[in-house]
């Protein structure tokens, strides 16, 4: 069995936009979420400017009930649940008010590391004898999987409900993940996304590499430049995005609004071989992943024409671009349009790859390119690869047909995943 699978509803919280309208027009417009962290610089951080969700309180009480907002310290579940319920919600798809769970809807809902600041509020609670005012929430806060149960239980899923973590290809894999369960037939509705916590606890382990831009302190805008000659390092984001993929035949009988098809992808390693290690990609695995992606979607390397790629502003972008270019067999002005969101998001970590396949998708809908920001200098390792036309510097009125979206994570972890414009055939 190899059904038909569509994507039918998105969320987004984004350090440039929480919800998906502020989220797509800051897409249109090129605005930044990076700003300066006062907290970082108290801190004595180098890099003192990070991406972060700016989601008020009255928000999150849409979210939560009163007793569950009490004593809640985790970033990454209120991301994750604002997320994830505004893609169910946008999907047509209604919370379970039933007896009996939806059999044959699930959740995978991936993240990195999870509720940092709740486990340092713990650990000086323990620490001071005082394990009583934990509260009872501290477990679903603090365990990997407490994003996935949360969603799970208020949605009321009865299909598979769990976590995946694969640093920053985790949102990327989960998507494949749950589109192979819909295209086997065991499950007609998956919610798949992922998420990041926000803060110094979170962030100071890149700061303490020396792997961050120190010199855009002043300047926050300007500091994550994806295949920019003059990029210096990644900007740290946080945040969660969150699709739902459905089957064609769920979707057609609900009648519900079809943003794009996911024809299929692929997940694989390095190994941590060659050239390959924990923080740098082994080229052959990824140029693999790419191709086996292309192939299991059905479709040609030259159907490709816009790329969403993990270009993250580190020295690796050059040979990001070349490993596609080897990938597609394609160069020059043959090169599909590429563009990065991390100019404006910063590197969400492992919500990297669902905030970026929001932003991806959103381009069928939009019909458009979204434009590169902070690349006016692309760089010449880029250049010399392909036409300076293929990096767009502004939004392009270009309605994509096929899209390869994908993140290549800490660990050498690679997923592809190909996205096509929906026609009911």
């Amino acid at each position: 069995m190899n059904r038909r699978v569509v994507i039918t509803g998105l969320g987004v919280c984004a350090p440039n936009g929480v919800g998906l309208t502020d989220f797509t027009q800051s897409l249109l417009d090129g605005k930044s979420g990076i700003r300066h962290q006062p907290n970082l610089e108290k801190l004595g951080f180098g890099c003192q400017v990070a991406g972060e969700p700016l989601v008020k309180d009255n928000l999150i009480d849409n979210y939560f009930t009163p007793l569950e907002r009490r004593g809640l310290n985790a970033t990454g579940i209120v991301y994750g649940v604002i997320a994830g319920v505004d893609a169910w919600k946008d999907a047509g798809l209604k919370k379970n008010t039933s007896n009996e769970p939806f059999w044959d809807r699930g959740i995978i809902f991936g993240t990195g590391i999870l509720g940092v600041d709740k486990f340092r509020e713990a650990i000086h609670l323990i620490d001071e004898g005082n394990v009583r005012r934990l509260g009872s929430t501290s477990v679903i806060q603090t365990m990997a999987s407490g994003i996935s149960a949360y969603l799970g239980g208020l949605l009321g899923c009865g299909n598979q409900v769990t976590t995946n973590s694969a640093a920053c290809t985790t949102g990327t894999e989960g998507i494949i993940m749950a589109y192979e369960r819909i295209s086997q037939g065991k499950a007609e509705i998956m919610l798949t996304g992922s998420c990041s916590d926000s803060g110094p606890y979170v962030w100071g382990g890149f700061d303490a590499m020396r792997i961050l831009p120190r010199g855009y302190n002043d300047n926050p805008t300007k500091a994550s430049r994806p295949m920019s000659a003059t990029a210096s390092g990644f900007i740290p984001g946080s945040g969660a995005g969150a699709l739902v993929l459905e089957s064609l035949d769920s979707a057609l009988n609900r009648g519900a609004h079809i943003y794009a098809e996911v024809l299929g992808g692929e997940i694989n390693s390095g190994g941590q071989m060659g050239e390959g290690s924990m923080t740098a990609p082994n080229s052959i695995a990824v140029q693999r992943c790419i191709r086996n992606a292309v192939s299991n979607a059905g479709v040609h390397l030259s159907d490709i024409d816009v790329i969403n790629g993990h270009l993250t502003a580190t020295a690796k972008d050059g040979l990001e671009i070349e490993n596609w270019s080897k990938s597609l067999e394609r160069a020059g002005v043959d090169f599909p349009y590429i563009n990065s969101f991390k100019s404006t998001v910063g590197h969400c970590l492992a919500a990297a790859g669902s905030i970026e396949s929001v932003a991806t998708i959103l381009q069928f809908k939009e019909k458009v390119v979204f434009k590169n920001v902070n690349c006016e200098d692309v760089h010449p390792e880029i250049t010399n690869l392909i036409s300076e036309t293929r990096v767009p510097r502004e939004t392009l009125n270009h309605a994509p047909r096929v899209i390869a979206k994908a993140s290549f994570g800490f660990g050498d972890v690679n997923a592809c995943v190909i996205f096509k414009a929906f026609v009911e055939e």
